[in-house]
């Protein structure tokens, strides 16, 4: 046994490695403005300045905590969601039954499946007895199949919902069918984050153009002012000034902090950047079985020979004598116990009916024979002793088997195969019920011989789960493509499809599907809403066809026929309750509670974190044209440095929680769920929104430097305290400025955020410290402020307010919705 498991390895499928913490560490030390802060740090150490430089380096190692935190825990919450569990598996070894961990299964080994159990390997069936295995999770489709020697194999993750069997191991781990869809995953790429890699396309451009202005600069310095130092200093403030580091921050913060938002819907993030593409999605595409309904029988409809009818929506209504007889005859043609799904509706329907208590020792029964079902003939019979003596049988099947088997002429058997296509058009499993009442003696060798009655036709179904019109209806308003991609059958699809208040009627199989080439695919998924019968790589190539006509696509299943597909979309969605480990290590997300309402929430939290993301990339902008400027601003006109790092790094621990906290815990607009997706192709700063940003800054810009310039014989250190000042104010009011594109000022003020009010509080004692105690203010480097360098910081302030604010009124008046910047 040590051989074999040696020779095929464990049965379990390898998870990808997690990252070190050093290479966290590594990683956010890179990053361009950490080392700018440790350059610069390092720089003044070798200028016998410990002051500065320990404070820069204490920025520096609190950003890299903070950062590195952060990394870590989410490194945590995907090493346990990679921890796959082996289930428990009985295997014969030796003539002993015995109970293993279902990795230790290996290639030939005898394991017996029992009701209940999962089967823990791909094996061949070496005898059965009444076998019935829901393969719901490899196939999609929600009816149990029933197993017999010779039949295909029996799989890995499957469930056995009815009688036992004995099988030999043929393949475990990546081997198995489960493993082997799980195996593509590894050569399907993933769809990299869009917002990510143009956040570092963005980083990129400004630091180039940083870099060169901040060469120059240093050049300068070293030529004009012969003070080489300096000049460096001075180069590493410009950097750090016009270096938007923020916006890989933000992102990081606005993910984090999304994935935290949408746990509270119930929905788990496997892969956080995913986030920001669900506001973008454009398609959903959906599973039926365990997504769109619940992956559970129910009884929603019968009908017995006198025309009466029953269905699930009445069932209010006191049944007849007839429709209960019915009901607790379908009862007693199932296991007392029963794993079977639809066993388990005729149990739920019985005693809803109060059929079992129409004689109150129907529990009492005894079971004295059962007949199993047959492939020639697809019904099952129970024989019951009651308690007075006579015996009672109870016959469910196939309607055709149950005609036969009940004798019935050509006339009623047409006239019963006519009702039951009725109910199948309804996307109903059908089933047909008959009884007998038998004498006391030796019962037949076959149910064939047993005088049965034909009682009625049951109709069962996979019932819609509750608030799914509701999601697909929001869905539809968002301008958000629903489309149902399922192993059912086309009539069951249609059914739920239209229950579900998809649109369209028309269904596209795989059979049809399979002949098409790609155009015609292209074609086909731009007009149809429902596809049924497809197989595992037929999903993929819907998903595939999509994503070419520039959708973006989110894909949610539960099944392991699902995970290619999962992988492939943008946004992968795996359901948590009933989905297999392979669709939740394929998924971006997880539905903690299936539930489908939960997928337009997360929806719903993507379309605000976009929105909210956009308000800070127009912030960070905006706030670095004052912040460059200041800096740049001594060069041109010869006055001392005015931003030293310090002063950057400090004004860094201001922009960065007010970028990321407050605008991200900006409430959602309300037309957030009424508007089209954004363009697939849309930058995150459009150009009218970077000209906005620009010009917000310039507007900013002038109103700082006017103290300078104002002040510039009032000395170094209060000249540089009062703009600083100013320039804190007036971020503060940039922050209210960008809190909404679309409503004024005065509205946004009416929309509560509770960080906003937090940041202000914490600027203010930030200020309050910064200019009130001595050792602060000396090793700022800034003068004592008296209340007329305070009223100009305030004054400036409001005046950038009011001319931000009116200029944004002019725009929204002036320009229609798509050309605002706003």
């Amino acid at each position: 046994m040590t051989a074999r498991l040696a020779t095929h390895g464990f049965n379990e499928l390898p998870s990808k490695e997690k990252r070190a913490f050093l290479s966290i560490v590594l990683t956010v030390a890179r990053e361009p403005m950490m080392m700018l802060l440790l350059a610069a740090g390092l720089l003044y150490l070798l200028l016998g300045d410990t002051g500065e430089a320990l404070i820069l380096l204490i920025f520096a190692g609190l950003s890299m905590a903070i950062t590195v935190t952060q990394e870590f825990r989410t490194e945590h919450v995907l090493a346990a969601l990679r921890d796959l569990t082996s289930p428990r598996a009985l295997v014969i070894r030796g003539g002993v039954r015995k109970i293993i961990a279902g990795r230790e299964v290996v290639p030939g080994d005898l394991i017996v499946v029992e009701e209940g159990s999962r089967i823990p390997a791909d094996a061949d069936l070496f005898e059965s007895h009444d076998l019935k295995v829901d393969e719901s999770l490899l196939t999609g489709e929600s009816v149990p199949v029933y197993k017999t020697v010779g039949t295909p194999d029996i799989y890995s993750g499957t469930l056995v919902v009815r009688g036992t069997g004995l099988a030999i191991v043929t393949a475990t781990g990546i081997s198995s069918r489960i493993g082997r869809i799980g195996s593509t995953l590894n050569t399907l790429t993933e769809e990299p984050p869009r917002l990510l890699a143009e956040t570092r396309r963005l980083v990129r451009l400004f630091a180039t153009g940083a870099g060169a202005i901040c060469l120059t600069m240093v050049i300068l310095y070293g030529f004009l002012r012969n003070d080489w130092l300096q000049g460096i200093l001075a180069g590493i403030a410009l950097a750090m000034a016009m270096l938007p580091e923020e916006f890989p921050v933000v992102l990081t913060v606005f993910i984090a902090m999304g994935a935290w938002r949408i746990s509270r819907a119930r929905v788990l993030t496997r892969r956080a950047a995913t986030i920001e593409t669900l506001g973008t999605a454009t398609v959903l595409c959906t599973d039926k079985t365990g997504t769109l309904t619940e992956n559970r029988m129910a009884v929603a409809r019968m009908q017995v020979p006198s025309g009466e009818g029953w269905t699930a929506a009445g069932a209010g209504t006191p049944p007849s004598q007839e429709m209960s007889r019915l009901a607790l005859m379908g009862l007693m043609a199932s296991d007392r116990e029963p794993y079977d799904p639809m066993e388990l509706a005729f149990h739920t329907l019985g005693h809803s009916l109060g059929a079992v208590t129409d004689d109150n020792t129907v529990e009492d029964w005894q079971l004295l024979r059962a007949y199993g079902l047959r492939p020639d003939l697809l019904a099952m019979t129970q024989v019951w002793q009651t308690t007075n003596g006579s015996l009672v049988a109870a016959t469910k099947g196939a309607p055709e088997a149950v005609a036969e088997l009940c004798r019935l002429d050509a006339a009623t058997r047409r006239h019963l195969l006519n009702q039951a296509d009725e109910m199948a058009a309804e996307g109903l499993r059908v089933l047909a019920v008959a009884s007998a009442t038998l004498e006391s003696g030796d019962l037949p060798p076959s149910h064939r011989d047993l005088p049965l009655v034909f009682m009625g036709l049951v109709g069962l179904a996979d019932p819609l789960r509750a608030g799914v019109a509701e999601a697909v209806a929001e869905a539809g308003r968002a301008g958000i493509r629903v489309i149902m991609i399922t192993g059912d059958y086309p009539v069951t699809a249609r059914a739920i499809a239209q229950q579900a208040g998809l649109n369209g009627n028309a269904v596209m199989t795989g059979d049809v599907l399979r002949a098409m080439d790609d155009e015609a695919l292209a074609a086909c998924v731009r007009a149809t809403n429902i596809f049924a019968r497809i197989a595992p790589e037929q999903k993929l190539r819907i998903v595939e066809a999509l994503k070419r006509q520039g959708e973006v696509v989110a894909m949610t299943g539960d099944g392991v026929n699902d995970a290619p597909s999962l992988k492939t979309a943008h946004i992968g969605i795996a359901m948590g309750g009933r989905g297999t480990d392979v669709a939740r290590e394929a998924s971006s997300l997880v539905l903690l509670d299936d539930d489908f309402g939960s997928i337009v929430t997360a929806i719903r939290l993507g379309r605000r974190i976009h929105d909210n993301l956009r308000k800070a990339m127009c912030f960070i902008v905006a706030v670095h044209v004052p912040i460059a400027g200041l800096a740049l601003l001594p060069l041109i006109f010869g006055l001392p440095i005015l931003l030293g790092p310090v002063h950057i790094a400090l004004l860094e621990m201001v922009i960065d929680p007010i970028c990321s906290l407050v605008f991200e815990n900006e409430p959602e607009e309300k037309d957030i769920m009424q508007r089209p997706p954004a363009a697939t192709d849309a930058p995150l700063l459009s150009l009218p929104l970077l000209l906005w940003s620009v010009f917000q800054g310039a507007i900013l810009f002038v109103l700082v430097a006017s103290p300078v310039l104002i002040l510039k014989d009032a000395g170094e250190t209060v000249m540089r305290g009062t703009a600083f000042l100013t320039l804190v104010l007036a971020v503060v009011s940039l922050t209210l400025i960008n809190r909404s594109f679309s409503a004024s000022i005065l509205t946004a003020l009416r929309r509560p955020n509770p960080m906003l009010a937090a940041v202000v509080v914490a600027v203010t004692a930030g200020l309050s410290l910064a200019f009130l105690w001595p050792w602060a203010r000396n090793a700022l480097n800034f003068g004592k402020l008296g209340l007329s360098h305070l009223a100009i910081a305030a004054v400036l302030a409001g005046v950038a307010l009011v001319a931000l604010e009116a200029t944004k009124v002019i725009l929204r008046r002036a320009l229609p919705g798509k050309s605002r910047p706003v």
